[in-house]
């Protein structure tokens, strides 16, 4: 069994997008930590919670807690500058989440919350359903592009909540991480099978090779996991967080498989991906809900607010997200700020795929 070495290598360092990522980025890259990085003052409170220059800015920051980034030094991980600047651009991210998630917030909404991701409506209009009805195999490679920023560390952030837990709710979830980490088989880690889909698709399965081309939006949806990781007065966001997309994964899971099927393209790595997801994820939904969440409620009554924040902010950055490519395809335009991600595959006759 050989494991590709593109999983284990240290990203470069990504381009920056504004000022707060270049002051990051431009430190991050000079040498190891010496004096303190200058106060941003009122660059941070002034930035677009949802902005392009934040979220790569948190998104660098981040970065530091899984593999690191090439040429930057591993003290900076935790140099009490940077994770100052860190927490004030966290506070700008979490305050617009919580706003624009306002509402109930008790047990039964919760409950409401999770039942909701298990109804499928009839004429759905989402990425999945657009790549099974409509889409081009050029989408689809874009949406691989996108999903890379996670699925490359699938599973990753979600372990930070595993000491933070304890009884039937940490063995549940460690459960569930089994899974996901593949049994004990590294050929089975999830993330392995995306770097394997994106061989099969023509493209680049390097952790973080495709930071650059993927927009805030992408961005964003990673960046909540990682924030929510990280803090352990989050842990209950996590679990809801964590939850909602065990829900929500196999009926989309299974329209991918459909669209791969109905395209006839990429390998047998993209179809085999997914179609893992729809077994495994099935089981994941009732263990989540019902021994995770339950548990840790049951315990921890108060944490049920932060719960459904963790549904809500999921919902609402896999919605902007979707908002962001179907508008993309629907007026013929890319949905990637680099609208070439890596060779397209060519048939025997020459025309591209």
């Amino acid at each position: 069994m050989t494991i590709a070495p593109d999983l284990r290598n240290e990203p470069a360092a990504p381009a920056a997008r504004g000022p707060l990522s270049a002051a990051v980025l431009d430190a991050l890259t000079a040498g190891p930590p010496a004096a303190p990085l200058p106060d941003p003052g009122a660059a941070v409170e002034r930035a677009h919670p949802y902005g392009e220059d934040l979220h790569l800015a948190l998104h660098v920051c981040y970065e530091l807690h899984y593999r690191g980034l090439a040429g930057v030094d591993p003290a900076w991980e935790w140099d009490p500058s940077l994770l100052r600047l860190r927490a004030g651009m966290e506070a700008v991210f979490e305050s617009a989440l919580r706003a624009d998630t306002a509402g109930a917030d008790d047990r039964p909404a919760l409950e409401a919350e999770l039942d909701a991701l298990l109804t499928e409506p009839v004429d759905g209009h989402g990425v999945s359903h657009h790549l099974r009805d409509d889409g081009t195999w050029q989408q689809m490679r874009e949406y691989f592009v996108h999903r890379s920023v996670y699925q490359l560390k699938e599973a990753d952030p979600q372990a930070w909540v595993i000491p933070r837990l304890t009884g039937r709710a940490k063995a549940a979830l460690v459960a569930v991480e089994y899974d996901e980490f593949g049994s004990g088989r590294a050929e089975r880690v999830h993330a392995q099978l995306f770097a394997d889909l994106l061989r099969d698709a023509d493209l680049d399965p390097a952790y973080g090779h495709y930071v650059d081309s993927v927009p805030a939006v992408t961005l964003a949806t990673v960046n909540l996991m990682s924030h929510l990781g990280l803090h352990r007065r989050l842990r209950g966001a996590l679990v809801g967080h964590f939850a909602a997309g065990e829900i929500s994964t196999a009926p989309s899971a299974r329209r991918m498989v459909r669209a791969l099927d109905r395209l006839g393209d990429g390998g047998p790595a993209c179809r085999h991906f997914y179609s893992e997801h729809i077994e495994a994820d099935a089981v994941h939904e009732q263990v989540m809900r019902r021994d995770v969440v339950g548990d840790l409620l049951a315990r921890e009554p108060a944490l049920t607010p932060d719960a459904v924040f963790g549904v809500r902010a999921t919902g609402l950055l896999e919605q902007r997200l979707e908002d962001h490519l179907l508008s993309a395809w629907r007026s013929g335009r890319s949905s990637l700020r680099d609208p070439t991600p890596g060779p397209s595959r060519t048939t025997e006759e020459g025309r591209s795929l």
